[in-house]
C-alpha cells in the first residue's frame, strides 16, 4: 500500500492557504482519524509531528478531466497507474473520460472502472464520466440514468464534439434532469480536415496542417446558445483561444450557466514552442495536443481568464500515450495529447505564480474549490471538522521534472527535463500520508 497510515498528526508551522475561507496564515494543522481538528483532543494518542515550516498546506486538488486508458490500452495507462500519478500530483479526486476501448457508454464499463479503482488501493477518488452518445458517434444519447445508477458522475464525449445541435440539446436536458454536469469538447472538425497544429506562423514554417482558432470558438458559441435557450448548464473543456474566452466571459455576464476550464499546457506554452524541434529538425510530438498550442495572444488571454474567473478551474486533460503513438511515429501521425497530473502544479507555479502573473491563492482556488464547483462536489476546506485532504507544497527551490520517474506509464510530457520553481512535497488524504513528485 502506497504511503503510510497516520492516526494523529500535527503539521507544525505551515503556511496554510484555504481559498474557500479566504485565509492565508502560518499555523499548525492537526489531524485525528482523518479529520482536521481545531485543538488538541483529550485522550488521543501522542501526535506524530511533521515540521512543516517553509511548506504551504492547501486543500488537495481535484481534476475534472483526465484520460485513463483502461479498458483498452493498459500499456499507456491503467486506472491504478493513473491514480498513482494523481497521488504524486497532489490530487484527491479525478474524473476519467469515456474514450476508452470499448467506449464507456454502458453501465458495465462504469462499474468495471470503479472496481479497478477500489482494487488499486489508492485513496484518490475516481469519478467516472459516461459518454454522452453511443460510441462517441454523436447520434444517439446514452442511457444516462442507467449510467448514473452504475456510478457515473458526469457526461462527456470528450475527444470528439457532439456536432448535431439537436443531439447536444438532448444531452444537456437529460443530464440536467439527472443532476449530472456535461463537459463539452468544442471543435468544428470540418474547418480543419487533417489539421495537427495551430494555424499560425510556426505550423507554416514546419509544414504542418493547421487548426484555426475559429474551430473552437464556433462550437463554444453554439454550446452557449444551447445553454442559454434551455437553461441547462454546460462546461467547456480545455479553453485555448482568445475568441472562445471572450464568448464565455460575455455569456457569464448575461447569466448563462456556462463554466470553463484551462489545461496547464495552454496556460504555460504557445505554438512558438513547436519550434523547439528534435535533433533531426522535426517537430516534437510531445507538443501535439487537441486543442493545439495556440498563439501567444491566445495563451495570454487564457491566463487572464484564469485570473479573473472566466476560467473556473484548471484541468490537466491528462492524456497518456505509449511511445509508439508519439515520438516514435512522427508529429503528423502521432496521437493528440500529453500527460499532466504529476507536473501541473509545478509548471503553473513556475510559469504563473513565481513570475507574478497569478497569485498563489488564485491558482490553488482554481485547482481545488473551482474544480469542485464545476464537478458539483463539496468545496474543499481546511476548516476544523473537514476531511483531512491536504496537499503540501515546497516553493523554496528549483526542482527537475523527470518523466522517467513519474508514476504514469506514459512519458509524453512537454516539460520533461525542465527545472521548475515549486513542487508537490506530499499529500495527506484522511489517514494516509503519501509522497509527492518530490518524494521519489
Amino acid at each position: 500500500m502506497r504511503g503510510r497510515r497516520v492516526r494523529h498528526l500535527l503539521l507544525r508551522g505551515a503556511r496554510v492557504v484555504d481559498p474557500a475561507r479566504g485565509t492565508d496564515e502560518v499555523r499548525d494543522l492537526r489531524v485525528l482519524d482523518g479529520v482536521l481538528l481545531g485543538a488538541e483532543p483529550r485522550g488521543a494518542p501522542p501526535a506524530e509531528v511533521v515540521e512543516a515550516g517553509g511548506l504551504v498546506a492547501a486543500p488537495a486538488f481535484l481534476d475534472p478531466h483526465v484520460h485513463f486508458r483502461e479498458p483498452g490500452d493498459g500499456r499507456s495507462e491503467t486506472v491504478a497507474s493513473g491514480l498513482a500519478a494523481a497521488e504524486r500530483g497532489g490530487y484527491r479526486a479525478v474524473f476519467a473520460m469515456a474514450n476508452t476501448d470499448p467506449v464507456n457508454d454502458r453501465p458495465g464499463i462504469t462499474a468495471a472502472m470503479l472496481r479497478s479503482a477500489a482494487a488499486s488501493g489508492s485513496p484518490v477518488a475516481l469519478h467516472v464520466v459516461t459518454a454522452a452518445t453511443l460510441g462517441l458517434a454523436g447520434r444517439e444519447v446514452v442511457d444516462l440514468a442507467a449510467q448514473k445508477s452504475a456510478g457515473a458522475a458526469a457526461v462527456s464525449d470528450d475527444g470528439k464534439p457532439v456536432l448535431e445541435d439537436a443531439v447536444m440539446e438532448e444531452v444537456l436536458l437529460r443530464a440536467a434532469a439527472l443532476g449530472l454536469p456535461v463537459f463539452s469538447h468544442c471543435e468544428t472538425p470540418s474547418l480543419h480536415p487533417g489539421g495537427v497544429a495551430h494555424d499560425g506562423p510556426a505550423a507554416r514554417r514546419l509544414g504542418l496542417p493547421g487548426i484555426p482558432g475559429e474551430s473552437e470558438a464556433r462550437m463554444v458559441r453554439r454550446d452557449i446558445l444551447l445553454a442559454e435557450r434551455t437553461g441547462a448548464p454546460v462546461h467547456v473543456c480545455h479553453l485555448s483561444t482568445a475568441a472562445a474566452v471572450e464568448a464565455v466571459r460575455e455569456a457569464k455576464a448575461r447569466g448563462v450557466p456556462v463554466t470553463a476550464e484551462a489545461a496547464p499546457h495552454h496556460l504555460a506554452l504557445s505554438d512558438e514552442d513547436l519550434l523547439r524541434t528534435l535533433p533531426d529538425g522535426s517537430p516534437d510530438a510531445h507538443f501535439k495536443m487537441n486543442p493545439p498550442l495556440r498563439a501567444l495572444a491566445d495563451r495570454d488571454a487564457v491566463v487572464g481568464a484564469l485570473l479573473d474567473g472566466t476560467v473556473d478551474c484548471v484541468a490537466t486533460d491528462h492524456a497518456p500515450h505509449h511511445a509508439s503513438r508519439k515520438r516514435e511515429c512522427g508529429f503528423v501521425k502521432a496521437s493528440f495529447g500529453v500527460i499532466g497530473l504529476e507536473n501541473a502544479f509545478a509548471v503553473l507555479h513556475d510559469r504563473l505564480v513565481a513570475t507574478g502573473r497569478v497569485p498563489l491563492p488564485v491558482l490553488l482556488e482554481r485547482m481545488g474549490a473551482g474544480a469542485a464547483r464545476v464537478a458539483r462536489l463539496p468545496v474543499p476546506t481546511l476548516a476544523p471538522g473537514a476531511p483531512a485532504e491536504v496537499v503540501l507544497l515546497d516553493l523554496r527551490g528549483e526542482f527537475p521534472l523527470e518523466a522517467a520517474r513519474f508514476a504514469s506509464l506514459s512519458r509524453n510530457c512537454p516539460f520533461d527535463g525542465e527545472r521548475v520553481r515549486g513542487r508537490v512535497a506530499g499529500l495527506l488524504l484522511r489517514d494516509r500520508l503519501l509522497p509527492g513528485t518530490g518524494g521519489q
